[in-house]
């Protein structure tokens, strides 16, 4: 996470750049407090913002400042509703300039394990895992207490007591490109030892490696604790034709439409649990919802349909 003087030492190399040039559209990612640098740099160039996050709160950036980012801007993308909704309930004069544009996915990367390739690998892992056998209930992420391994953890208990052939597989690290043993890891991992059901902790996965771990499973679980924007494991999930288990935070149920089940109340391990066995207990609709979702990805989420969208914001000012 950035600090407030990295944060000051990059606005001030910005502005540098900018100083003196000329553009005719500037479009900012996810940092608001660069628009109005930006725009003194630049007076001329219409200003088009990209929100991902929650960083318009006043812990963020000071409300008399959002407010001239908000009449400063032209155009706000956000990545859910859910974003905007948030944006619009501290800054209502926002409502006539937001838009979503939901993300993208490599869609052929992120693909069903069914080619030759695809099918090697799964297996591959499986084997090398000890999961040969065994329903792989698959989390992908940041092992942060927000995203909530350790309640999936915990309702992986709940599902042993029901003689399911489970394992679980986390991959994962505190934070992209590292494996620091944190507080919440070692917490982790010492429910891991004491759990009934394997599992597997890959720690960091590198990007061009992570859809092989799509492959090695059967349902995907994302169970977000805090309000998610929208978390892009989703969009990676569905692209690989698995069935989706996801909470009621943020963004994460505006891509949930027969591709999955969706836990109202996300700290409840009880009621994942609940979700999870619907379905172990019916495999022909975990083949109908990964379906469904490779589907709605392959309609909604690839790259193609973004820039479409993006350009469309571009060009009508």
């Amino acid at each position: 996470m950035e600090s407030e003087g990295s944060f000051k030492k990059y606005k001030k190399a910005v502005a540098a750049f900018l100083k003196g040039r000329s553009y005719d559209v500037i479009h900012i990612f996810n940092r608001p407090r660069l628009v109005l640098p930006v725009a003194e740099a630049v007076p001329g160039a219409r200003i088009i913002l990209s929100m991902h996050n929650d960083m318009f709160i006043p812990r963020k950036i000071d409300p008399e400042e959002g407010a001239k980012v908000i009449e400063r801007v032209e155009r706000i993308i956000t990545v859910s509703n859910y974003v905007g909704r948030t944006i619009q309930a501290m800054y209502p004069q926002a409502a006539g300039k937001l838009r979503t544009v939901y993300s993208g996915v490599d869609l052929n990367r992120f693909s069903p394990a069914v080619t030759g390739k695809a099918r090697e690998i799964r297996e591959s892992l499986q084997k090398k895992y000890q999961l040969k056998g065994k329903k792989v209930i698959l989390f992908v992420g940041r092992l942060s207490p927000k995203k909530g391994a350790d309640i999936l953890i915990e309702a992986a208990q709940i599902l042993a007591k029901k003689d399911y052939k489970i394992a679980l597989v986390l991959v994962g690290s505190k934070w992209y490109g590292e494996n620091r043993r944190t507080a919440y890891v070692a917490y982790l991992q010492a429910l891991a030892q004491r759990s009934q059901v394997p599992v597997v902790a890959t720690e960091f996965v590198a990007p061009e490696e992570i859809h092989h771990w799509y492959w090695t499973g059967d349902i995907f679980v994302c169970p977000s604790q805090w309000q998610e924007p929208l978390a892009r494991v989703l969009y990676e999930a569905m692209a690989s034709g698995l069935p989706i288990v996801t909470t009621n935070r943020g963004g994460n149920p505006e891509v949930i439409s027969g591709n999955g089940l969706v836990v109202e109340n996300a700290e409840d391990p009880g009621e994942l649990a609940e979700k999870i066995s619907v379905l172990l207990d019916d495999p022909a609709l975990c083949r109908q919802m990964g379906e469904k979702g490779r589907a709605f990805a392959e309609r909604k989420f690839g790259w193609a349909r973004v820039a479409r969208e993006i350009l469309v914001v571009w060009g009508n000012p």
